[in-house]
């Protein structure tokens, strides 16, 4: 019986989808175990471990449209259109939160880790501007700021291990007062009293389920972006539209499993760090290598001028919730159960989503 070929994809991609839902609820829960037996803290953790493990999938892909089918453009929309989705996930993680606004719930740290965030993104859209403009680098092998965003990301790492370092001294030191009556901090309000226990799990087992979870997690989303590749050729959408929106949604599908995990467990400082982790490791580890795998000179200019409209709507997102972390809490916004952050980034992603597509 003659089957539809776009009708197989589909059923690729659920296929797909099912094996990084139930991967990724156990890596989340295997990065609980591995901040709790090490002590690094979870925000640490994270960034580091589960931003790196669901953000590989944009890293194959990236490299694979430049080397496979010289597509910088597929390569470039990956990435930045990682970081909206990202980010609008946080949006839907606070109307699941269902607590109070989530952002109030978790620590400065978080708030650090969208600052330079941030900061990568916007020297990305400085890169694309320089190598659009300045003629004396448009035919430089590999940009120079390429280097300079793997270098970010590597002094985020070392900032957020730093932060994390004085964070848990600081919980430590009040720990150990004797002022039941002092009010809560900020530190620690990301724990709830539900967040459960990893005891009687041995470090060695979870990290043996996180690599064989993150392995499983990477080879479907690779298997979902070329199934997503193949949906979005039927259809006819164009390269950059393709990458910012359907690769984009396909390969962040691991940050959305494993972050709606993380708040199952009550990490939502982990659910959190891991999505603006992960839009660290794009700009700084993912774009870079996208750069170096690229042959035809600097891929910042090669890639069409629409990833600047995202890379500018990813630093207004990403301010928009690293506003919400610093601002002070009060009762009243405690007793919301939604905040006005979480519409502000789902509304920005969705008029992204929009002008990326008539835009292309």
């Amino acid at each position: 019986m003659f089957v539809d070929p776009l009708i197989l994809l589909w059923l690729q991609l659920a296929a797909a989808v099912a094996l990084i839902v139930v991967a990724a609820t156990f890596l989340a829960r295997s990065a609980a175990a591995i901040a709790d037996k090490t002590g690094l803290g979870r925000s640490f953790i994270g960034v580091v471990m589960l931003a790196t493990a669901t953000s590989l999938p944009e890293l194959g892909t990236g490299v694979s449209a430049i080397v496979l089918v010289n597509e910088s453009d597929l390569a470039a929309g990956d990435a930045f259109g990682s970081n909206l989705f990202n980010l609008l996930i946080i949006g839907l993680l606070d109307i699941y939160w269902r607590k109070g606004p989530l952002l109030t719930f978790v620590s400065y740290t978080s708030a650090l880790v969208g600052a330079l965030g941030g900061l990568l993104i916007g020297l990305g859209a400085i890169a694309m501007i320089i190598h659009n403009l300045a003629v004396s680098v448009a035919d430089w092998r590999v940009s120079p700021v390429s280097p300079l965003m793997l270098a970010g990301f590597l002094v985020a790492i070392f900032l957020v291990h730093r932060a994390e370092r004085s964070r848990e001294s600081e919980i430590s030191s009040d720990e150990d007062e004797s002022a039941p009556a002092a009010a809560p901090s900020r530190q620690n309000e990301s724990a709830p009293a539900t967040a459960p226990s990893y005891e009687n799990e041995s470090l060695a087992r979870a990290f043996a389920v996180y690599a064989a979870s993150a392995a499983v997690v990477v080879g479907a989303a690779v298997w979902l972006a070329y199934a997503a590749d193949g949906v979005a050729t039927e259809m006819g959408w164009a390269a950059s539209f393709m990458g910012t929106q359907f690769l984009a949604l396909s390969t962040s599908l691991p940050e959305l499993a494993a972050s709606f995990a993380a708040l199952r467990l009550g990490a939502p400082d982990m659910a959190i760090t891991n999505l603006l982790g992960s839009n660290i490791f794009n700009m700084g580890v993912v774009l870079f290598l996208d750069d170096l795998a690229f042959a035809d000179g600097a891929i910042w200019a090669q890639i069409d001028e629409i990833h600047l409209l995202t890379a500018v709507v990813g630093v207004i997102m990403t301010a928009v919730a690293v506003t919400a972390i610093l601002t002070p809490n009060d009762e009243r916004r405690r007793r919301s159960p939604y905040s006005v952050e979480a519409a502000a980034l789902v509304v920005l992603y969705i008029a992204a989503s929009l002008l990326v597509f008539y835009l292309s």
